[in-house]
């Protein structure tokens, strides 16, 4: 009997060193997680926040703005200067709309501001450039040729004749046709009314640097003149400012202001482009082939370079050796001049 007791407990023994030896290898082979302590005076890494590019600007902003783009027809005669609005355009276009004198475009995408004008009278090359662009497009007033474009539906707008005092305003600091305004906020009720679609559909194809300090400066231009047409009253200087990288337009020696905000015009990119001009009528109004493309100037950074244009899907893109060229990210300013007497005569420069 002793025998048996004793082989039992032999047996239970082993059984017990066998299982802790088990767990024991067990424990051995398990795979040891690392644990990462923080170093003493170390900064936990800051995630840096989603940037948008805005796509008429290559403005990097804190919010993507998704905006369908504003195209508003400014006026430009003396009496109406200065205007209102011109501070947040992300691109303005002058256009001789008849005669020597010229009107503005001003494409709002990134921001739309409070005031915005005077509002001055369609062409139809102004409402083929908002169709370009699929703009909601902004006017007081037309020409025939504008009205037929314009009753046929060929973009989404507003036009002062028919909401003259309503959400058209006029200043009683000036006489008309130098007096009408519009706001941001009466634009997107307006697109409410004509159900317009109030987000961009069409992202231009423009591309940019990433700095003004990317662009290659083969020869200098840090003083501007662009004439248009034979006024003075149209002539417009430009200086650019080295330490903050963008252009100060003067016209007939005053500083383009904004007279909504009292903030100057800075401009990162000056295009000139030619395009061929004809006299269609007795009031000296204007056609300009804004298809054809042809030579143009870009001036940023402080420098110029001869280059050529051309209509990309509705955007007047500078183009060097057949490659578009990249804007410096900011505002830019489209002069649009007659081919006769052309770009030599009418744009100078000096380093």
């Amino acid at each position: 009997m002793k025998k048996v007791i004793l082989s039992i407990v032999a047996l239970t023994m082993m059984f017990v060193l066998l299982t802790a030896c088990s767990k024991s290898n067990e424990q051995e082979e398990e795979p040891k997680i690392p644990v990462n302590k923080p170093k003493e005076n170390e900064q936990p890494q800051e995630v840096e926040e989603e940037k948008f590019m805005a796509p008429f600007t290559g403005m990097m902003l804190e919010e993507e703005s998704t905006m369908r783009p504003v195209l508003a027809t400014i006026n430009n005669d003396p009496k109406a200067r200065p205007q209102s609005g011109l501070s947040e355009a992300d691109i303005i276009y002058e256009l001789i709309a008849e005669g020597n004198m010229t009107r503005y475009l001003a494409l709002f995408q990134s921001s739309l501001p409070d005031e915005i004008g005077p509002i001055r009278s369609s062409r139809d090359m102004f409402i083929h450039t908002a169709k370009g662009l699929d703009a909601f497009y902004i006017a007081h007033g037309y020409s025939p040729d504008a009205l037929a474009l314009l009753q046929a539906g060929v973009v989404d707008h507003v036009n002062g004749m028919q909401h003259d005092g309503t959400l058209f305003k006029r200043s009683p600091e000036r006489r008309a046709p130098h007096n009408s305004y519009i706001s941001g906020e009466n634009i997107k009720l307006a697109e409410e009314q004509v159900n317009a679609s109030t987000v961009i559909q069409k992202m231009p194809a423009l591309s940019f640097h990433d700095s003004v300090e990317d662009v290659k400066i083969e020869e200098e231009a840090s003083s501007i003149t662009v004439q248009n047409g034979s006024h003075p009253q149209f002539t417009s200087v430009y200086t650019y400012d080295a330490d903050a990288g963008v252009y100060q337009q003067f016209v007939n020696d005053v500083e383009t202001i904004d007279k909504a905000n009292g903030q100057s015009v800075k401009l990162s990119n000056i295009l000139v482009i030619e395009a061929e001009h004809h006299t269609i009528d007795a009031e000296g109004r204007q056609s300009i082939d804004l298809e054809s493309g042809g030579k143009a100037l870009l001036f940023q950074a402080g420098a110029v370079k001869e280059m050529a244009w051309r209509n990309a899907n509705g955007i007047f893109m500078p183009v060097d050796n057949g490659v578009p060229a990249k804007l410096v990210p900011g505002k830019t300013w489209i002069h649009i001049i007659r081919t006769d007497p052309g770009i030599e005569m009418n744009a100078s420069y000096t380093p």
